[in-house]
């Protein structure tokens, strides 16, 4: 090939590659013209507007300013709320340790026992992690009446799709190495699973209970709200009958038992991980 040839066949590369990169930047600007007039139009049609935040904010000011200061004197009195709080996030979080294994191990593809119960588990999953602890909540309520084992049931369930979601993850990525080594060894199925996978995955599994606990108690403490026990129906009943500054107590003490236990969650993680 002559100088000249090879020349003319550099520069024909190079135009073939600036028409490409031009061609990608105009893909993207198209992309990006789209997704700018659909959020527009998104914000539209749910009234985004800064501006009525701003002239709002002297009502909001004046909510916030009824709160303080809080009445102290209502502490005694959220002592069993906060306990029966703890506890629905407690109860809640065991029943989903309790559920989830079995149907991680369902949904996982190297462990399920068929593929249709692989999708039938995973749509499962899907469903419980879909409908919030508030929605769940009503639910048992209308169930079993008011109180706090409806809220133990709504974060039950809520807990079980998310763990058993990120469990299944985490066997379907073990080092095949170890699994493949029993079965060479003529171990069983349920070997395989018990000395191969499991020990693998505990860690993890513990370091998510541990996670889910903490966004239980995060739950736990609104689930009154809707009557299932708990802060939140301390919450909300003097917010009914217009006590701010019981109110400002009742969320005063929500936020301390969060940063409590984000705490305690986050040592019993560094622990574990």
């Amino acid at each position: 090939m002559s100088f000249v040839t090879f020349e003319g066949a550099v520069e024909s590369a190079l135009r073939r590659e600036v028409e490409m990169r031009r061609r990608r930047y105009l893909k993207l600007a198209a992309w990006a013209a789209v997704a700018v007039a659909a959020l527009w139009y998104s914000a539209v049609q749910i009234k985004l507007s800064p501006i009525a935040l701003i002239n709002g904010t002297g009502y909001m000011w004046n909510f916030i300013t009824r709160l303080f200061p809080p009445d102290l004197s209502y502490l005694a009195l959220l002592g069993g709320a906060t306990v029966e709080t703890i506890q629905i996030a407690i109860w809640g979080t065991l029943l989903a340790i309790i559920f989830s294994i079995p149907l991680a191990f369902l949904g996982a593809r190297n462990t399920t026992p068929h593929i249709i119960v692989f999708h039938l588990t995973r749509l499962l999953l899907n469903a419980l992690r879909a409908i919030n602890e508030l929605v769940f909540a009503l639910i048992f309520v209308s169930a079993v009446g008011l109180g706090p084992f409806a809220g133990v049931l709504a974060v039950a369930l809520h807990a079980t799709g998310m763990l058993a979601k990120f469990c299944a993850e985490e066997i379907e990525g073990v080092d095949k190495g170890q699994v493949e080594a029993q079965m060479a060894t003529g171990a069983s199925r349920m070997q395989v699973i018990l000395f191969g996978v499991t020990p693998q995955i505990v860690p993890q599994f513990i370091g998510y209970a541990i996670y889910r606990l903490d966004v239980s108690i995060r739950s736990a403490t609104v689930l009154g709200l809707v009557g299932a026990g708990g802060l939140g129906f301390a919450l909300i009943q003097n917010m009914k009958l217009f006590k701010y500054h019981q109110t400002a107590t009742c969320i005063l003490v929500i936020f301390l038992l969060v940063l409590i236990s984000d705490w305690i969650c986050g040592k019993l993680r560094r622990q574990v991980i």
